[in-house]
């Protein structure tokens, strides 16, 4: 006898994606956010947190979060979620909302719009689609294109820089990727290494990532959970 998958309903997919947005919007991807300041978002007037609870667990158990006794905290995989969600046409959010889920949904439509589908136009005059024109919406696309090659070529979490830019490709001009990566181990996401290419090819060396002070940077470790 088959097995039926159990659709998710309009309210557990409006439930899911507020938690989800909520999240992004007080951190982001990686960072721990305290738990009562997550119930503070997403538990309506009328409601405990405790109503919210087999939600979180199922959210964790999926891996589109990541918690601890007194945080929790958005995955890339959640990420991912909240995207696909926002852009399921049978979505739709089951009550009325705050200002600050409105506002954050602004914001995701703001600085993911690229990531949704929007074709800008990059430095060499022709059409990129999925434009990046923030650091929020690099820093999203950047760990899911580290883990994905991570993953996928078994490089022992040391990952070419240069595979990360050509992954990503024109979605994101050359300066703004460099700026951002820079950032990124500024804020303690990646940390970015020292070492020799393996075939010494000048144009992967290229695609690397030189600081102010010259020195040339070929691997990304990620540093954040």
């Amino acid at each position: 006898m088959a097995t039926t998958k159990t659709k998710t309903s309009p309210t557990q997919l409006s439930n899911t994606t507020r938690v989800l947005l909520a999240l992004w919007d007080l951190g982001g991807v990686g960072r721990e956010v305290k738990q009562g300041d997550l119930t503070k978002r997403i538990v309506p007037k009328g409601q405990k947190s405790s109503d919210y609870k087999p939600l979180l667990d199922q959210l964790e158990k999926d891996g589109a979060i990541a918690t601890t006794k007194a945080t929790v905290s958005l995955t890339d995989q959640g990420a991912n979620l909240l995207g696909k969600n926002l852009s399921n046409a049978e979505f739709t959010f089951a009550s009325n909302v705050g200002a600050k889920t409105a506002n954050a949904l602004l914001k995701w439509i703001r600085e993911m719009d690229g990531t949704l589908g929007k074709a800008e136009t990059n430095g060499n005059g022709k059409k990129a689609s999925g434009a990046i024109e923030s650091y929020e919406a690099f820093k999203t696309v950047a760990l899911e294109t580290y883990n994905r090659l991570n993953k996928d070529y078994n490089l022992d979490n040391l990952v070419p820089i240069y595979r990360i830019r050509r992954e990503i490709g024109d979605r994101v001009s050359r300066s703004n990727f460099n700026e951002w990566m820079l950032e990124l181990q500024t804020n303690d996401v990646f940390q970015l290494l020292e070492g020799s290419i393996e075939d010494s090819a000048p144009d992967k060396i290229e695609d690397s990532i030189t600081t102010k002070l010259g020195k040339l940077r070929c691997y990304a470790k990620r540093m954040s959970a």
